[in-house]
């Protein structure tokens, strides 16, 4: 079967858009040149995480150790001028660790609420399966409401809000697995891949040169948050038509009445397949969503939302050899 690609492409910086949209695509688009400074080869997943941003979703990053999955996510909050943050994500951690707790001040005789790291812009949640189902619900109300509730008092984080997560695809022992209801509340699952022989050799003579992974000091500000929302406000203005839109519908009922698969893709997966064809259509600079957008982003957005049946496995399906038969299956509107 043949490989579908995921969105690859430069972002354009023609097309109509509002004021101000033209130049936040231009200055998201130059987030490819800047992230690349310290992180080779990872277009694809920079293309993904921008998008999230433009939707007000979160990232599930999938990859080996040693792929640079968190030096990715600090380049690019260094890149936007992003607050950022990183929990490394163990057995023992806490939900008051990740949301913050109440902290008895002996001065005042009361009970201060001290924020987590969970209060930030862009919070990279470092080996989420690796922390206990408790501390892994406590971040899905943050992540589903952009809040925390601590002593029945909600308190909000700051705009924008996104979470990174990373984990590993290859060791199991000592993990949790993620709950399809968490799982479900990523807009996108990235899979952050092995560089090429060529990619590998340009890391190596950069570090060859010095390249110290810890020191982000040459990675420059090419796009803020006032970017991101005139893009945002773009995004919204992305017509998508009643065919566009009857085939998401289909590709979602599909994967309901695959026989391969136990789980199929809910409504939600299908408007975040909306959203995130929406938003790779504006940066690709067209005010209208196409199939091909929809094709792009099937992987990335549906690829967690199904699960395959214990046989099926067996055979050696993929989810994503199985998203690539259904979108085969699935008539294309002209």
């Amino acid at each position: 079967m043949s490989e579908r690609s995921e969105p690859t492409g430069h972002p354009g910086s023609g097309g109509p858009g509002a004021d101000g949209a033209d130049g936040a695509r231009e200055a998201l688009g130059a987030l490819r040149a800047e992230v690349a400074k310290a992180v080779v080869g990872q277009d694809s997943v920079v293309t993904g995480l921008v998008i999230a941003l433009l939707c007000r979703g979160h990232v599930l990053l999938e990859g080996v150790p040693g792929v640079a999955k968190t030096l990715l996510v600090r380049t690019l909050s260094a890149a936007l001028s992003l607050d950022f943050k990183r929990v490394q994500f163990t057995p023992d951690l806490m939900p008051g660790d990740v949301t913050g707790s109440l902290i008895y001040d002996a001065k005042t005789s009361e009970f201060e609420f001290r924020k987590g790291p969970v209060f930030t812009n862009l919070l990279l949640a470092d080996e989420i399966n690796r922390t206990p189902p408790k501390t892994q619900a406590a971040l899905l109300e943050a992540m589903e409401e952009r809040q925390v509730s601590v002593d029945g008092r909600p308190r909000p984080l700051p705009a924008p809000f996104i979470v990174a997560a990373t984990q590993n695809p290859v060791e199991y022992e000592g993990t949790y697995r993620l709950p399809e209801a968490q799982l479900d509340r990523f807009l996108l699952k990235l899979t952050v891949p092995l560089p090429a022989r060529e990619q590998e050799i340009t890391v190596l003579e950069r570090h060859a040169l010095g390249f110290d992974p810890h020191d982000l000091s040459h990675v420059k500000a090419v796009a803020t948050i006032a970017d991101l929302d005139a893009g945002r406000a773009a995004v919204g203005q992305v017509h998508a038509g009643p065919e566009v839109l009857g085939y998401i519908v289909d590709i979602a009922r599909a994967t309901r009445q695959s026989p391969s698969l136990q789980l199929g893709v809910s409504p939600r997966g299908a408007t975040a397949l909306l959203a995130g064809s929406r938003a790779w259509a504006w940066l690709s600079g067209r005010p209208y969503v196409t199939p091909d957008d929809v094709k792009a982003l099937a992987r990335p957005t549906l690829r967690h939302r199904v699960q395959l049946r214990p046989e099926a496995e067996l055979e050696g399906a993929t989810a994503d050899g199985l998203i690539d038969a259904i979108l085969t299956s699935v008539p294309v509107p002209r």
